[in-house]
């Protein structure tokens, strides 16, 4: 198959915005609650109809500060409840949202500002404050005139500010936007180049909204659960966030990473938003926690039969004696898994990455069914995704309703339809060069559409190797396949125009004691240490021959070397969303590569 459409599920009046998907739940008669926050041990849900009037006051604020039709204003912090009011009442206000990761450099803040032509900036801490000071210290940013600070009473100052504002004004502004106006202006990661402002409208937020949650009602619903974990200045989680408003959902924030496990134990959320790496911590720590206890084997087999039991109910049968291991194993391990996770989720959203199918059945097996899709900023996140009635896993699901893939004849996988995003801010060359001539925007993925319209991918364009024998090698398996061991942290396969491929792979420093310890090993060993010895080499070598066998001869990783250091945002080798910066990873470790050929290479 080489292209699928999926019809509508929801038709939206053009002159709708994302205002609307918060008045409708106020203007309901349940009034669902939208938002939780913590107080001490406790969670105390918002409602909707206490949300928009937080949200109409908040944009009072703005409005009295200035901010007009069209004006841009950007939003820097940490997840908080905070975050989600304040999206909002931008949009009240009339304004376009320009979300800044917080852990932004004031270069990175300043190109955001200045390219955007953002009036007003919302920051969360005084660190942040600071970084806005160095970033206007450096550039002309003067176009900002209104800064306000979280950490200093921001809130508190907008309603202040807003008194004398009109609700008759506010609702002129919130309406004044339609389906076709733009909504927001998220700037890519940047895993090569310069971030660009990918224009997305309130058609692309309210149309996949509506479309995505009718898709997935089992999990999206009024009613659900779940703990937004994930930056929010990230389409992903944006979108999601948006959409649970839509949908009546009841949202919990965590900022802190550290406090997420307690969160979700106390909230006890119905589904979870995640990118895969998330779920590789969760397996990784699972598997040390049992090393550690003296019940490695236990896992293990735990492990293989989740995984069994899962390929075996994909197919509609699964034998009698794998039923009882399944049961058994509920018992003394998958329990507890879930029980870690709140108890009560029954699903999870994956994107951002591929989760692979080992995870995907592992995770199946325990009892939580993972939700795998895909998509782009330039999607609004989701163009697939995989729904309860019917999942395959391994794949990243069908178009939503409303949208449409195709793949072109060098396999590149192309989107059209309500999610796709108006352009590129300022920029139409770029636009023109992310459309092909019939409309189809291009996403730099390959990938494979099955009978049925389940999309796979299988690689991307910029990442594909190609060695020096010209065997066009796409990392992705490989890559996923050593991840899997408890050690790494971290694998990157390198070798274009290379004779043959060789991987960096990184030491997962939380869960190193543990291993050290189930091994006999000295727990105190620093990775520097470990990565000299012996057994640490062995146990990344014999988890690169497992991956081997998943690819052919000239695709397998022949040689490898462990870094002293894991990559990270700070380095420059992450992006904020967890995404490899593969250019920075090779430029960093350029010797290290040539060492492993033997030279560098001849131009």
């Amino acid at each position: 198959m080489r292209e699928i459409t999926v019809p509508l599920l929801v038709e939206t009046p053009p002159t709708s915005n994302t205002t609307d998907l918060l008045v409708r739940n106020a203007e309901k008669a349940s009034d669902p609650a939208l938002f939780s926050r913590r107080v001490g041990e406790a969670w105390v849900p918002m409602h909707a109809s206490e949300a928009m009037a937080e949200v109409i006051a908040l944009a009072k604020g703005f409005v009295a500060a200035g901010v007009q039709p069209g004006d841009r204003v950007a939003l820097m912090s940490r997840n908080r409840l905070e975050w989600s009011l304040l999206d909002f009442a931008i949009w009240f206000a009339g304004g376009v949202v320009v979300p800044v990761y917080e852990s932004s450099a004031p270069t990175q803040l300043a190109w955001n500002l200045s390219d955007s032509g953002a009036v007003g900036l919302v920051v969360e801490t005084h660190e942040h404050k600071g970084t806005w000071e160095r970033a206007a210290h450096n550039e002309d940013l003067s176009g900002v005139h209104s800064v306000w600070c979280l950490d200093d009473g921001a809130m508190d100052h907008l309603r202040e500010g807003g008194r004398d504002v009109s609700d008759e004004e506010i609702e002129h502004r919130r309406q004044l936007a339609n389906l076709d106006d733009l909504a927001t202006i998220i700037y890519t990661s940047g895993t090569t180049g310069r971030p660009k402002g990918c224009e997305l409208t309130h058609g692309n937020f309210v149309e996949l909204a509506d479309n995505a949650a009718a898709a997935i009602p089992e999990a999206v619903h009024e009613g659900a659960k779940t703990v937004m974990f994930l930056p929010l200045a990230h389409v992903f989680a944006r979108f999601i966030a948006v959409m649970a408003v839509g949908a009546g959902v009841n949202i919990a924030h965590t900022s802190d990473i550290k406090q997420l496990l307690e969160d979700l134990k106390t909230f006890q959320p119905s589904f979870l938003l995640v990118v895969p790496r998330v779920f590789e911590k969760v397996y990784n720590s699972a598997q040390q926690k049992a090393e550690a206890g003296g019940k490695g084997k236990i896992f293990d087999r735990a492990a293989k039969v989740a995984i069994e039991w899962s390929r075996a109910d994909e197919r509609g049968k699964v034998p009698l004696a794998l039923k009882l291991q399944h049961k058994l194993f509920d018992k003394l391990v998958y329990g507890k898994l879930r029980e870690a996770m709140g108890g009560q989720v029954e699903y999870a959203v994956s994107g951002g990455g591929p989760l692979g199918e080992r995870l995907g059945h592992f995770f199946h097996g325990i009892g939580l069914l993972v939700l795998e899709g895909y998509g782009l900023t330039e999607t609004t996140a989701p163009i697939t995704v995989n729904t309860v009635q019917k999942i395959k896993i391994g794949s990243v699901g069908k178009p939503l309703p409303g949208t449409s893939v195709r793949i072109s004849d060098d396999g590149e996988v192309l989107g059209k339809g309500i999610c796709v995003m108006k352009g590129y801010w300022k920029q139409p060359e770029k636009t023109r060069e992310a459309f092909d001539d019939d409309g189809w925007f291009r996403t730099g993925d390959l990938g494979d559409l099955d009978e049925d319209g389940y999309l796979r991918i299988t690689g991307r364009i910029k990442e594909l190797i190609v060695t020096a024998g010209g065997k066009n090698v796409s990392p992705v398996i490989l890559e996923d396949q050593v991840r899997a061991h408890p050690l790494v942290s971290q694998c990157i396969a390198v070798g274009e125009n290379r004779p043959f491929i060789a991987a960096l792979v990184t030491l997962d420093e939380e869960g190193l004691p543990a291993w050290l310890d189930a091994h006999g090993l000295d727990s105190g060993l620093t990775v520097e240490q470990a990565m000299e010895r012996d057994e640490i080499r062995q146990a990344i070598q014999e988890a690169i021959d497992s991956a081997n066998e998943a690819v052919s001869r000239a695709e397998q990783i022949r040689e490898f070397r462990i870094l002293s250091e894991d990559f990270s945002e700070a380095d420059g080798t992450l992006t904020p969303s967890l995404k490899l910066r593969r250019r920075h990873v090779l430029s960093n470790n350029e010797d290290l590569i040539n060492e492993i050929y033997g030279g560098a290479l001849q131009s």
